[in-house]
């Protein structure tokens, strides 16, 4: 009996401490609650809208290209001793990029120093005038003789009119002073013939020697065409011809390519209404572009359109422009496509409105605001275009409201809501 009684006690103790367990948990319960029982209202992140200027961008495909592309080509003929350098390398104008078989240049250009010499020492040798001075000098010895004949003359005249001599020597000193003078006329005509000939002689010699330098000059042109040069700066191709191949100065086949990478260019085409969108907003050539690439990263360098095409395809109605971007690294490469974002206008005083907070219901576009005492309200919006994360709002929103962006799900209009701020990339 008296265990019976412990039992008993112990069960209404267990008993009680289950109801104040339970009391207790029923307290805590309604203390969870509102004074009115019903549960908190949700909590929602909201953003106040307000307005601003806001850049418009448009895209168009676009792709790259190299403008001043150069085949590579050789001026003279020979066979290909060395290749210097390898296949996708940058290279510097004035890298050597082939070297030819130079021994019959090295040659030609011996024989035109040799020709050349030869004709410096005729030139030489005519411009001292040898025979002119040795016609000069007979000459002279022809007008002596004259006037010693003229002298005779003179002197045996007056003797034989006083036969103080005889006249047979009077008659040979008259026909040694006929013989004098024409001996004179003689030299004469000599010399001038002479110098006629000399004269001719060194101008010929002076064309000749003319002639043999420029020889020289094109020999020595032809060595240095023996080594191929790289014209330009840039990435260059395969080589086409291989070593030992011949290279001739008019073959149709370049020998490599070498594609300038910096800057880099970019065709794109826009039709006629945004042509002249472009052109009435003024962004045509003040607006700098990015370039997106293929894997959807932003090139860092920006562009900007350097040329436009003079007229519109009629068969596509687009423009093409053209655009060029830095590319000190070169990391764009010709043919690489692409879209190029370009700032096709301003606007004013627009507001903005995260893409998250807006909901499509049917052909309604509506957002939640939280309106007086913390209540939501269902606004039907207007959008236009959209910048970046943001749609720009044009009905339906002012500056000030404050829209929900995250809990939409779970309010409906006239709902009281606990907001709290949203903040961007949370």
């Amino acid at each position: 009996m008296q265990r019976f009684g412990i039992h008993f006690r112990a069960f209404f103790a267990f008993a009680g401490a289950f109801v104040c367990l339970a009391l207790a948990g029923c307290n805590s319960s309604a203390q969870s609650r509102n004074p009115g029982g019903q549960p908190p209202p949700p909590l929602v992140l909201v953003t106040q809208v307000g307005a601003a200027d806001v850049p418009i961008f448009s895209e168009y495909p676009a792709q790259t290209y190299a403008r001043n592309s150069v085949e590579v080509r050789g001026r003279v003929d020979g066979y290909i001793d060395k290749w210097e350098f390898h296949p996708g390398q940058q290279v510097h104008a004035g890298d050597v990029l082939y070297v030819l078989d130079q021994r019959p240049y090295e040659a030609a250009v011996a024989q035109a120093k040799g020709n050349l010499a030869q004709s410096e020492a005729d030139l030489d040798f005519a411009r001292k005038q040898v025979a002119l001075l040795q016609a000069e000098a007979n000459l002279a010895a022809a007008q002596a003789n004259l006037l010693k004949y003229q002298q005779d003359y003179e002197r045996l005249t007056p003797l034989v009119k006083e036969e103080a001599a005889a006249k047979q020597e009077l008659d040979a000193a008259v026909a040694a002073l006929h013989a004098g003078e024409a001996g004179v006329r003689a030299s004469q005509a000599n010399v001038d013939q002479t110098r006629l000939s000399t004269q001719t002689q060194i101008a010929s010699t002076e064309g000749k020697v003319e002639a043999q330098r420029a020889a020289l000059r094109t020999a020595n042109l032809n060595l240095e065409y023996a080594t191929i040069r790289a014209p330009i700066t840039g990435l260059i191709g395969d080589t086409l011809v291989p070593v030992g191949g011949l290279v001739t100065a008019n073959a149709q086949q370049p020998l490599t390519t070498i594609v300038p990478l910096d800057p880099i260019w970019v065709r794109f085409k826009v039709n006629e209404t945004q042509y002249l969108a472009f052109k009435k907003h003024g962004t045509l050539s003040a607006s700098a572009l990015s370039l997106v690439l293929a894997d959807n990263s932003v090139f860092p360098q920006k562009g900007y359109i350097t040329n436009t095409l003079n007229q519109v395809d009629p068969k596509t109605g687009t423009l093409e422009m053209q655009a060029s971007f830095p590319n000190p690294q070169g990391t764009l490469l010709p043919g690489q496509f692409g879209k190029v974002r370009v700032e096709t206008e301003m606007r004013k005083n627009v507001v903005l409105v995260p893409q998250r907070a807006v909901q499509q219901l049917q052909n309604m576009t509506n957002v939640y605001t939280v309106g007086a005492n913390n209540q939501v309200e269902l606004r039907v919006i207007t959008t236009a275009e959209r910048t970046g994360d943001n749609w720009i709002v044009t009905q339906g929103l002012k500056p000030g409201d404050r829209v929900i962006v995250e809990g939409q799900l779970r309010v409906r209009p006239g709902m009281p809501v606990t907001p709290k701020p949203y903040q961007p990339g949370s």
